[in-house]
């Protein structure tokens, strides 16, 4: 069952968990070694995949990422496929039709393969909101069997830009070129801008699979100390707990 929802500045958001579980031996490593520098033990890593439903005053929604797919999705080799997230959105009452739009924080596997399905758009009547610097970037079965079939839906931003009331995109590169998280209110959703605790306590800690490590470190400092004057509510994808006051 959905975590429980928080409302802030009028927009209900509500955590979905897609999936519990370790990552796939294809892409394991030590923690130490995904996360250079940390000193953190090797231990198994599970990991929370989770998805957020926003609804706004006016009761329009918004899906942030869609999680990891079913059994044969890109994310199929490395992650707890088939994801839940059909069934976490019935469990709040929400139809895929109902959904208005999509944020896609970026196009690693475990963050959209589910907005296809039988390469059909799941969510069939909303536009997917993704950064031009990710477009450009997307490449593989991602690029195949998530974008293409997006296309008429693709609703392309560049930088910063409020998608529906109350509720923005700011462009957060370096995990990917076009990585961007999502702002309503005091929450910020932060896609993998940190994947691990270790990370808040020093933003500086890189992780392997940052497609540009140094610039990921930076934005994640910068992006965390923002938040932290705010006093902001983090909501990150992999975290046990979708909510963490900073």
């Amino acid at each position: 069952m959905p975590h429980q929802p928080i409302t802030v500045s009028g927009v209900e958001v509500t955590p979905l968990c897609d999936a519990v579980g370790p990552m796939g031996t294809a892409i394991r490593r030590p923690l130490a070694e995904m996360f250079a520098g940390s000193g953190l033990h090797d231990e198994p890593w599970v990991l929370h995949f989770h998805c957020y439903l926003l609804r706004d005053p006016a009761g329009r929604l918004t899906l942030v990422d869609t999680g990891i797919g079913g059994a044969d999705s890109p994310a199929s080799s490395w992650a707890p496929v088939p994801g839940t997230l059909a069934g976490e959105l019935a469990a709040v009452g929400v139809a895929p039709a109902e959904v208005g739009t999509v944020i896609l924080t970026h196009l690693h596997s475990d963050h959209a393969s589910g907005a296809v399905v039988d390469g059909r758009p799941v969510f069939e009547n909303a536009r997917y909101v993704l950064q031009r610097a990710e477009l450009d970037a997307a490449r593989g079965r991602m690029l195949d069997e998530i974008v293409h079939p997006l296309k008429a839906q693709l609703h392309v931003v560049e930088g910063d830009a409020e998608v529906t009331p109350g509720v923005h995109v700011r462009s957060a590169p370096g995990h990917t070129p076009g990585h961007q998280i999502v702002r309503a209110g005091e929450v910020a959703m932060t896609g993998d801008l940190v994947l691990h605790p270790v990370q808040l306590a020093d933003p500086s800690i890189r992780y392997v699979y940052d497609d540009d490590q140094e610039a990921a470190a930076l934005t994640r400092a910068d992006v965390l100390a923002t938040l932290r004057a705010e006093r902001a509510i983090l909501s990150t994808a992999h975290f046990s707990e979708p909510f963490l006051r900073l």
